[in-house]
């Protein structure tokens, strides 16, 4: 009997294991890449604070430049600090590009780059009491971050003061706005081929074609409209705002992978830091400039 109860015992089917407790799924990334609600509130809030000054006192909108590249180069110095141990020399830094700013204001780019040189000065002579260890390391970073916002950020400023400056702000940041928007929802709708995806990988050329439409659409509306232009005219400066844009944001996220970080700054939900804002706007007011005073008398 004992022998039979063994048997029956083996013929038993083991006891089938409890269900392992399902992971909960993850929530599925937004293909957007980011807080879009968030985006689009700091978006309307920094254009209608440009719109503002535009439509009262055009000159407060290079008082909007001064801050905006004063806290961008605040970011990105502590950004090269914090990152790859590089000291900008931020006070000669902050102080040339505030006077690079507003010297472009009755000076031109002459203010501008006499203001440039002084500052490459300053960062040389500030830096001195540091010693050897880093000096040129140092002195690249400050004469960098000189050249990328203030200097750049002050062809801004010399849109804004022809009679008709408040037109040739509004066509570039409309531009610049449009080319971000048309690629932005081109790339989400229908982006599958990378368009540099070592660099971003996001970025792609169906992307790109939308940034071009929406770009040659918004420029030849402006000049047109805003500035009695050409079509010709408006087509040419919306190719150009939406490469200058491109490019713009292709070198941003390109030092942002050399330094190891995903934005520049937390201030603007949705954005990251100002800078990552700034990365496709300066550029783009440097062809600004350059294209508006060659098609547009003064």
């Amino acid at each position: 009997m004992a022998q039979v109860s063994e048997e029956r015992e083996n013929r038993m089917e083991p006891p089938e294991p409890e269900p392992a407790e399902q992971p909960e799924p993850e929530k599925k990334a937004s293909k957007a890449g980011r807080n879009l609600p968030a985006a689009i509130g700091v978006g309307l809030l920094l254009g209608a604070a440009v719109v503002a000054s535009l439509l009262t006192v055009r000159h407060l909108f290079i008082g909007i430049i001064a801050i905006a590249i004063a806290v961008g180069t605040i970011e990105f110095a502590g950004v090269l600090k914090r990152a790859a141990g590089v000291k900008v020399a931020l006070v000669p830094v902050l102080v040339g590009g505030q006077a690079m700013i507003w010297l472009a204001w009755p000076y031109g780019q002459q203010g501008a780059l006499t203001a440039f040189v002084l500052t490459v000065l300053a960062c040389l002579v500030w830096r001195l009491p540091g010693g050897a260890d880093g000096y040129l390391r140092d002195i690249t970073g400050s004469v960098f971050a000189s050249a990328y916002l203030p200097l750049f950020g002050a062809f801004a400023a010399m849109l804004v003061t022809p009679e008709d400056g408040a037109g040739r702000v509004l066509a570039f940041m409309i531009g610049v706005v449009a080319s971000d928007t048309g690629g932005y929802i081109a790339g989400v709708l229908g982006g599958k081929h990378p368009m540099a995806p070592s660099i971003s990988p996001k970025k792609t050329w169906e992307g790109f074609a939308g940034s071009l439409v929406a770009g040659i659409l918004a420029g030849t509306l402006t000049l047109t409209l805003l500035l009695d232009g050409h079509a010709w005219q408006g087509a040419l400066f919306g190719v150009a705002i939406v490469l200058t844009a491109t490019l713009g944001d292709l070198v941003e996220s390109l030092i942002k992978r050399d330094l190891g970080v995903k934005d520049m700054g937390n201030m603007l939900p949705g954005h990251g830091g100002l800078m990552d804002r700034l990365d496709s706007l300066l550029p783009s007011a440097v062809v600004s400039w350059l294209l508006l005073s060659a098609f547009l008398p003064t």
